[in-house]
Formats: structure tokens, sequence, C-alpha cells
């Protein structure tokens, strides 16, 4: 299916709601992606947050900004589809757990969409894999049994992917504890961005 149609139908789409595998989103549906056939560089996410979710644009909210500075790019670059193409493995706000934090993406979002998405964009060389559930899907069995241990073994997957953590304020200790991140990580990261944008 053509990129333009296909992301016209996820925009539509009311599958968590109409057709839940468990209890359906408890607000109206909102899918947030950035697509586009040209773009070299993705970046393979979670799901919104709250504040994506009413904004309609990915990551604008303080991950996104940090998001931007790992990559060392400015919104310019971030927001133009051309450069950058965004796919959550779950495209709503998921809702919040008991203790007030964001549930995991939507299983039927990457069972009912991710494969084609994918596949309709045929010229991304780099993504960068956010979170434990993006590298699971694109990584398969080479993912690690924690998000650490996957991350810690970057050079394995790049420079097709870069697996990285959640750029959330929720991550500051793991970050404080893992330097070589920013350290090892990010310099060949924006070394790599630079040569794809």
């Amino acid at each position: 299916m053509p990129l333009a149609k296909l992301s016209r139908d996820i925009r539509a789409c009311r599958i968590c709601v109409d057709d839940p595998i468990k209890a359906p989103l408890p607000h109206e549906p909102r899918p947030v992606l950035q697509v586009s056939t040209k773009a070299r560089l993705a970046i393979f996410g979670q799901a919104p947050g709250k504040r994506v979710h009413e904004s309609g644009k990915p990551f604008t909210d303080p991950s996104g900004d940090r998001l931007r500075e790992w990559m060392g790019v400015d919104e310019n670059v971030f927001y133009d589809r051309n450069h950058v193409t965004i796919v959550p493995m779950g495209f709503c706000f998921p809702g919040y757990d008991d203790k007030g934090a964001d549930l995991p993406p939507r299983k039927e979002c990457a069972a009912q969409w991710r494969a084609e998405l994918i596949a309709a964009m045929p010229n991304i060389e780099t993504a960068i894999l956010v979170g434990g559930y993006a590298q699971k899907w694109h990584l398969g069995k080479n993912a690690k049994n924690s998000l650490t241990a996957t991350v810690e073994n970057w050079r394995k997957f790049a420079p097709k992917f870069f697996p990285m953590p959640h750029p959330s304020w929720r991550n500051n200790a793991w970050l404080k504890n893992n330097p070589w991140f920013e350290d090892e990580l990010l310099p060949v990261l924006r070394r790599r961005i630079r040569r794809l944008i």
C-alpha cells in the first residue's frame, strides 16, 4: 500500500477502541507519527505521552528536547519528515497506570500496522530504537534480557540500529550510572546523523 494511504489509514485507526486486545483505550484515539518515503533516519519509540497526545506532534515534551540534544539536531531538522521519520510502537497515548506512569504501548498498533509501514519506507538506513519495546520488535532475538544490556551492546547493531534508553527524566539515574552512553554512543550517533541529513 502506498505510504500516503497507509498514513491516512493509521491516523483514522480506532482498533484500540472498537476491537481492542484487552481493555479499550480510555480516551479518543489520536495516532501520532511522522513518515516519509525520503527519510533515511528513523526514530522508533514507544508511544506518545499525554502532551504529545494533546499536540498531535511527536516528542513535543521535555523528552523530545533531550532526544534532539542527544541527536545533535534542532527542531527544524527533527520535524522535517523528509529527514526524520518517527514511528512509535503504539500510535496513541496509552493512558496512565495506578502509579501515574505511562502504560505500555498498545499491542494492536504493531500487530496491525508496523511491518507494512516499515516496508513502505525503504530508504531508512539508520533507526534509533528508543526503549525496550522498539528494541525487542526490531532486534528480535538479538535484543538482550535488559535494556541496559541491549544498549551496552550498541556496537553490534550500529550503524543500522542505535538502541537507546527513553530520554525521559525518569532515566536520569540510568544516565548517571552509565556515563559511557553519552561519552561513547552519542558521538557516533551524531556523526551518523550528520551523514544522513
